[in-house]
């Protein structure tokens, strides 16, 4: 069985002409990630393989969040996946490197919110309804998929095992 993490970007800024592509990560976005990174780690949820969009403020933040996961994972930046529609995202994942047993995918809403709601449609009561209330930055879906490989991974086969936020972990 496969597990996958959808992680969305922490908060980003929103500076003077700068293309949306470009926007960095804010303060918050900035304390954020590595709080995000060090649950992954501490409940147990260690990737074995990154997907992260080509955006900056992904990028900016799977550079926090990479150092608090205890050892090094590697890492795909892959521009399809920016601000893509869940399809498309579906299709990085089922491309992703099929040895990683635990993938990450840091991206962006509304694709991500889309996604998991595609992927997973059962799971944690609690967790599902949060996820379905908002899925804000920074948000983790955990989903565990009913396959043995990423390239079967296809809508409904996932549960959700849980939906975690930074203001979760407060």
């Amino acid at each position: 069985m496969k597990r996958l993490l959808l992680l969305r970007h922490a908060k980003s800024a929103w500076p003077d002409r700068v293309e949306d592509h470009d926007r960095p990560l804010s303060d918050r976005g900035r304390r954020d990630a590595p709080h995000m990174g060090a649950y992954i780690a501490a409940a147990g949820l260690r990737p074995d393989f990154a997907l992260v969009s080509s955006a900056r403020r992904t990028q900016e933040t799977w550079a926090l969040v990479a150092p608090t996961l205890g050892e090094a994972c590697p890492s795909l930046a892959v521009p399809s996946i920016y601000e893509a529609e869940p399809a498309t995202i579906l299709a990085a994942i089922q491309d992703a490197p099929e040895e990683s047993g635990t993938l990450l995918v840091i991206g962006h809403n509304p694709g991500f919110e889309a996604l998991a709601a595609l992927l997973a449609p059962q799971g944690d009561h609690d967790a599902l309804a949060r996820m379905r209330m908002k899925y804000p930055t920074a948000g983790l879906a955990v989903i565990a998929c009913n396959s043995p490989r990423w390239a079967d991974v296809t809508p409904g086969a996932g549960r959700l095992e849980a939906f975690v936020t930074p203001k979760t972990l407060l």
